[in-house]
């Protein structure tokens, strides 16, 4: 799958496991913004190609 394709691929998998009005991040976003944001470990989902991906919501 072309890296196009997987990240399309992810964003809808989290905007379809998402709640209105939170923002949903992956693990790998968190990482890099866990010092400067408030977050909350939502759980984990499954990607195709992926996995299971742990996903946030920033608070």
């Amino acid at each position: 799958m072309s890296n196009l394709g997987d990240t399309v691929n992810t964003a809808s998998r989290m905007e379809s496991s998402g709640e209105v009005g939170k923002v949903n991040i992956s693990g790998t976003t968190y990482e890099l913004v866990k010092d400067k944001f408030n977050c909350e470990y939502r759980g984990e989902i499954a990607a195709k190609g992926k996995g299971q991906l742990k996903m946030y919501y920033v608070g």
